[in-house]
């Protein structure tokens, strides 16, 4: 197995035990549900180490509504030990991805992409996070010179419209970060060659709540 840390992909962290009996909670990163439900090999990464750990996932479920999966590995006997997991990452070789359909992509392939305005060919940001909301939302961290006030014209659902603002130490710049709904009309481009991405916002997208 590769001893490569970026030959990993992350599909879940732990956050919780579950009962008594080893059961644990797994806050879920991946499109694909076998990944916490088939029976097994995994591997767990531990905050405080470069390398993953070889587990053997015996059963899982899933916890409707909230992106949680329950899940039971063999090494681990009761709540005392599923307790020493919290914040682990629950991982899988990049050589173990699923199949996918054309038009469909890996989180880990979207994350870090440029992201250009196709009609004014600007570089915009860049893609720190997908999230998903009734469909997925590419959480864009958009460079200074983009975040101007413009007429609110285009507006989102109040679950649609979180956006979060953070300092960047090294250079003394206010970052701001904007979601944008990641579907056809508004993300035509996803080149994964190139590692951009181009989008058409509507008027506003990217300046909601400035």
């Amino acid at each position: 197995m590769s001893e490569n840390v970026d030959d990993w992909i992350s599909i879940g962290t732990i956050v919780a035990p579950q009962g008594l009996e080893g059961e644990l909670r797994v806050i879920s990163n991946s499109d694909f549900p076998e990944r916490f439900e088939e029976p097994g090999i995994r591997w767990l990464k531990s905050p405080q180490e470069l390398y993953p750990q070889e587990v053997e996932l015996v059963r899982g479920r899933y916890v409707p509504g909230k992106n949680l999966y329950v899940i039971k590995l063999s090494q681990v006997k009761d709540r005392a030990q599923a307790e020493t997991l919290r914040n682990y990452k629950l991982v899988v070789p990049k050589s173990d991805r699923p199949k996918i359909e054309e038009g469909e992509y890996h989180i880990s392939d979207l994350i870090n992409l440029e992201v250009y305005h196709q009609g004014t060919e600007e570089l915009i940001g860049n893609v720190t996070d997908v999230l998903s909301a009734g469909h997925d939302l590419l959480e864009v961290q958009l460079y200074q010179k983009t975040v101007q006030k413009a007429p609110e014209i285009y507006r989102l659902p109040p679950r649609m419209t979180r956006r979060k603002k953070q300092i960047n130490q090294t250079k003394g710049i206010k970052m701001t970060t904007v979601l944008i709904p990641f579907v056809y009309e508004i993300v035509p481009v996803v080149d994964l060659e190139n590692k951009r991405i181009e989008i058409n916002p509507p008027v506003g997208l990217l300046e909601l709540n400035q």
